[in-house]
């Protein structure tokens, strides 16, 4: 195995958040986050659907099924779980919870910015990012009351995935806090990075890094990024134009690596390793005409099953054995279609519902068999299905309002 010792270097943080190769190690740097008047949020009015969903879920909704009535929030942004009844989901504007498994949701928090990610550790504890136009970060506000209230929790100079492992300790990339998200000290990554890296906590981490027409490589440390080791490596010519890591655990480790794009197409694959980068289980292929071969495959590869979509939507891992991958189909009247697996990847499923829906997937789980799934659209309503059985049926649950820029023609 290969491994990277880091020189002591320094340099900025990307000024967006791209997916690219990072040109040299960095060294850390702490970052200490301005503050700002902010003026105190107020509680609002419940807002909630009046409609109750079909009481049998059915294998393939169909579009033209009966409709929930229409509710006051607009199109979501970020969905998080807190559990099976539990949850937050928010948007332009606005943070709302569900306390009945998203069948309602309760205006809790009003502000003037989008909503890009949430995140829970329980069913009081939560946090949510902010954009407030800044290309170097985020703001970060939270809750401790369930969403009662809301408050400002300083800002993350990343606009990478973020999330806490305590009330104190988070991760967003290659920076990380200590005291909640007043203070960020950046990490050292490994050199030729491609996308974000990702820590599970202080110590473990996972990284990809690609040599340009030769190989790419999976990485790993145990030290909190002053060492990186080379788990993995496969020979590969194109060049990859991204990645996404997710781990349930400090020896597991799901990354996604994004290829070529053209004719609305997009090649991905998915690989899943739980002990510790020793061996690597390939778990989706998806090769297309129009964005070539598959990272790490051949295109008339058929060992490894293929994700439905031509195109890869919103990865999400629940725990070192499921984990479920969007796929989109931008050219299809239907275009959103989902699967998933429930052995750490030996075998995929692909969803047999394809629904409508042009806009960002949103996924999040409570456990391995809730799942909840928010299609969004520029200009109808998304709509929010509920699965009770790890995606097997599916029940359409909650429809939000129409765009208003849409709604207003």
């Amino acid at each position: 195995m290969e491994t990277q010792r880091l020189p002591a270097t320094r340099q900025r943080p990307y000024p967006l958040p791209y997916l690219r190769p990072t040109p040299q190690a960095r060294r850390p740097r702490r970052l200490r986050a301005p503050t700002q008047r902010q003026p105190p949020p107020s509680a609002v009015p419940a807002q909630t659907a009046s409609a109750e969903p079909s009481a049998s879920p059915t294998a393939a909704p169909s579009a033209a099924a009966s409709e929930p009535q229409q509710a006051v929030l607009g199109t979501p942004t970020a969905l998080r779980m807190a559990g099976t009844k539990s949850g937050w989901t928010g948007g332009k504007g606005w943070i709302a919870r569900t306390d009945d498994g998203g069948k309602s949701w309760h205006t809790q928090y009003k502000h003037d910015y989008e909503v890009l990610q949430i995140f829970a550790l329980n069913d009081q504890q939560a946090w949510a990012t902010l954009d407030i136009g800044d290309a170097k970060a985020v703001k970060l506000v939270k809750t401790t009351d369930g969403g009662k209230n809301w408050s400002d929790a300083g800002q993350i100079p990343s606009y990478a995935f973020f999330h806490f492992v305590n009330e104190n300790e988070a991760f967003s990339g290659s920076w990380t806090t200590r005291d909640g998200g007043q203070t960020w000290q950046e990490l050292s990554v490994p050199k030729g990075q491609v996308g974000d890296v990702y820590f599970h906590d202080r110590s473990n981490g996972w990284a990809v890094t690609q040599v340009a027409g030769q190989k790419f490589s999976f990485l790993r440390t145990q030290d909190g990024g002053k060492t990186w080791t080379s788990v993995y490596s496969k020979a590969w010519e194109e060049q990859l134009n991204g990645a996404v890591i997710r781990s349930a655990g400090k020896n597991d480790a799901w990354i996604e690596l994004i290829g070529g794009s053209g004719m609305t197409q997009t090649s991905y694959s998915l690989f899943h390793t739980a002990d510790g980068g020793k061996s690597w289980q390939p778990v989706v292929a998806n090769s297309t005409a129009g964005a070539g071969p598959a990272p790490g495959f051949k295109m008339d590869d058929k060992g490894v099953p293929s994700n439905e979509g031509s195109s890869p939507g919103t990865l999400y891992v629940v725990d070192t054995k499921t984990a479920f991958l969007g796929g989109q189909c931008q050219a299809c009247d239907n275009p959103n279609t989902l699967g998933y697996t429930t052995d750490g990847g030996k075998t995929w499923v692909n969803d047999k519902p394809q629904l409508p829906g042009y806009g960002k997937q949103l996924i999040a789980a409570a456990d391995a068999k809730q799942v909840s799934w928010i299609l969004t659209d520029s200009q109808n309503s998304s709509v929010l299905y509920v699965s009770q059985d790890s995606g097997a049926h599916w029940t359409k649950t909650h429809t939000f309002a129409k765009p208003e820029s849409s709604a207003a023609k």
